[in-house]
């Protein structure tokens, strides 16, 4: 048993280490899903940052200036939870499946949706003032009442859940068996939600993880959305009900 017990216990300190060495780590650098490591500072604005990561942001770039919010995310003083290209890219294949079933032109260049729809839905994903994730309460999916998150209203109106998931820290042996746990000590993970519905704000709410956070250029902070749990406009129906009704323009030569 004494052995057992001294087992136990150094599994434990090293528990705890690995902690202390990533709290260290995450507060020098950001770890970036699909590019990397990256430094939290950017000298530049929001703008400028995504520019230097055309590949990942080419077709949310075209978004922004198509909507007329070019000048909001390279001058305010924002929050953006960036959507990558590929959040696009996946809501734009499925309103061409709906425009395909009811016979129409399907759309080939993100110009032809108007700008009052991408300026409606991308508003949603902007927020006034600069939030760090350090600056956002913690959210439990599976407790909401004690952790609700928190309602922030985002830049064109609408209010969207912010919260950070406090994961679990765990210690598994050789076998893959876990040994210890301990609660809401392991890695911290930001979410944006979408609210269906204002009346009942915590319910079936569309939970959106963030694959990057706390880049920081000159002029605000920018959070990168996981591109593989996101679709462009939380709801795909919401949007394409939104581009199909405003009117779908023909494709230029």
């Amino acid at each position: 048993m004494e052995l057992i017990d001294m087992m136990m216990k150094n599994y434990k300190t090293l528990l705890f280490s690995i902690i202390g060495i990533l709290s260290v780590l995450t507060g020098c650098k950001k770890y970036y899903v699909e590019t990397g490591v990256h430094d939290a500072q950017y000298n530049g604005n929001i703008m400028q940052y995504m520019q230097a990561k055309k590949p990942f942001f080419d077709s949310t770039l075209t978004v922004i200036k198509l909507a007329g919010l070019e000048d909001v995310i390279s001058k305010e003083n924002i929050t953006f939870f960036a959507p990558p290209s590929g959040s696009i890219f996946k809501s734009i294949k499925r309103l061409n499946i709906e425009l395909r079933v009811t016979g129409k032109d399907t759309v080939s260049q993100l110009s032809q949706i108007k700008p009052e729809v991408w300026r409606n839905i991308l508003s949603q994903y902007i927020f006034k003032g600069a939030n760090r994730l350090k600056d956002y309460p913690q959210r439990d999916t599976l407790s909401y009442l004690a952790y609700p998150g928190q309602g922030y209203t985002s830049y064109g109106g609408r209010i969207m859940n912010v919260g950070v998931i406090f994961n679990d820290a765990v210690v598994y042996n050789s076998s893959g068996a876990e040994i210890s746990r301990v609660a809401y000590a392991g890695y911290r993970q930001l979410y944006l939600a979408y609210i269906p519905d204002m009346s009942n704000p915590q319910v079936a709410l569309v939970n959106i993880p963030v694959a990057t956070s706390d880049i920081q250029p000159t002029n605000g902070v920018l959070h990168v959305l996981n591109k593989m749990k996101h679709n462009f406009g939380f709801n795909t129906n919401v949007f394409i009900e939104q581009a199909i009704s405003a009117g779908i323009s023909p494709a230029t030569p």
